[in-house]
């Protein structure tokens, strides 16, 4: 019987905020196909499926570092759960860097015909360059990536592909992020004295990439002639005093929903080719209309415009204050969104699906 295997770089569960990490965490507490973890201890261990961990003491460090191979320790785990007799498919999140050695070690072990390698892609634009990418699509049995643009992307760039790809949106806690009723709205709104403002939102960490400063240098020329508008900007320290503008610093992603809820417009000036944006997809379930750049990943999740406004030059200051200006003038409702579209339960059975593919695919070999 086919088993599978997670090669995670991060100890799962994990305690902070991740997306990736989040989606498997509800993944595993219900029913999922994963057999076994291989990672460094984690603060506590998941209940139903096995781990294989890896070590990280000094000792191991020492030894890590005279065979000058970072990740021993991985294939060391790996190598406890491997049996000559059994198949297996063995998932892998971003990292990159383990994919050679690790087919390397497979080869060695006389067990790579016996694995089937699915490569996790939380990017959007391809991470090689042309010919120098070909060995690593070699390597691999799948590529996993979160948007069909995404692949649209690597099939226009890559003279040759040779390995399978899959699609898996990200997903959401519906039952976190949600609606409020219009009445349940303005009640929140009051608790936070807002209820005569029409609320923006901004959730991100503070880097460059992410666009604060482009919106800030908007919002700046909006607020001139429009007080009654207030921005929350969460997730990164106070910066300069400037009119309208709320810093709220990071809040846990439990109490994310509430600040979603009370809001009435979620921006997402992203500079960057996001992979998905899970920040956009929770704003447009609690009941936000979504105004975002047109870049990466963004358009596919907002079905190209159908599910919010998409800005064709994000780049340019303009496009954000004439943006924000059209909604204020000319109120959107937030489109009526599904619970299922971008779900964690979509995702999960998305999980399975491709996991069960997999598992035809290395029978047949």
């Amino acid at each position: 019987m086919t088993k599978v295997i997670l090669i995670s770089q991060t100890p799962l569960p994990f305690s902070k905020i991740g997306s990736w990490t989040t989606l498997y965490k509800n993944y595993l507490q219900k029913e999922h196909q994963i057999d076994f973890i291989v990672c460094e201890p984690p603060e506590m261990q998941f209940e139903n499926v096995k781990y294989s961990l890896v070590a990280n003491d000094l000792i191991f460090k020492i030894r890590r570092k005279i065979k000058k191979n970072k990740y021993l320790g991985y294939f060391e785990a790996l190598d406890k759960i491997l049996r000559a007799n059994e198949k297996y498919i063995i998932q892998i999140v971003d990292n990159f860097g383990i994919v050679k050695p690790l087919a390397a070690f497979l080869v060695s072990k006389g067990l790579r015909s016996n694995c089937c390698l699915q490569f996790f892609y939380h990017g959007f634009p391809p991470f090689y360059e042309n010919y120098n990418g070909r060995w690593f699509f070699e390597s691999i049995d799948e590529m996993v990536l979160l948007t069909n643009d995404s692949y649209l992307a690597h099939k226009n760039y890559y003279t040759i592909l040779p390995t399978r790809f899959s699609v898996l949106h990200n997903g959401i806690d519906t039952k976190k992020f949600f609606p409020l009723s219009l009445k349940e709205k303005q009640v929140t709104k009051q608790t936070k004295n807002t209820n005569d403002k029409t609320v923006f939102v901004w959730c991100s960490q503070d880097r460059p990439k992410k666009g604060l400063g482009i919106l800030l240098e908007a919002w700046k020329r909006v607020y001139e002639t429009r007080q009654d508008i207030v921005l929350w900007v969460i997730g990164c320290d106070p910066k300069t005093p400037q009119g309208g503008v709320v810093y709220l610093g990071r809040i846990p992603n439990d109490e994310l929903p509430a600040y979603f809820q009370s809001s009435d417009c979620y921006l997402f000036p992203t500079l960057c080719h996001e992979g998905f944006g899970m920040s956009l997809i929770e704003a447009l379930h609690c009941g936000n209309y979504c105004i975002a750049s047109a870049i990466g990943g963004v358009p596919e999740v907002l079905q190209y415009g159908k599910l919010g406004k998409l800005i064709e030059n994000p780049h340019f200051v303009a496009a954000w204050e004439n943006a924000i200006l059209d909604f204020l003038e000319n109120p959107a409702s937030p489109p009526m969104v599904s619970s299922d579209l971008y779900s964690s339960e979509s995702w999960s059975a998305g999980m399975n699906s491709i996991i069960t593919n997999a598992k035809a695919f290395i029978s047949d070999l």
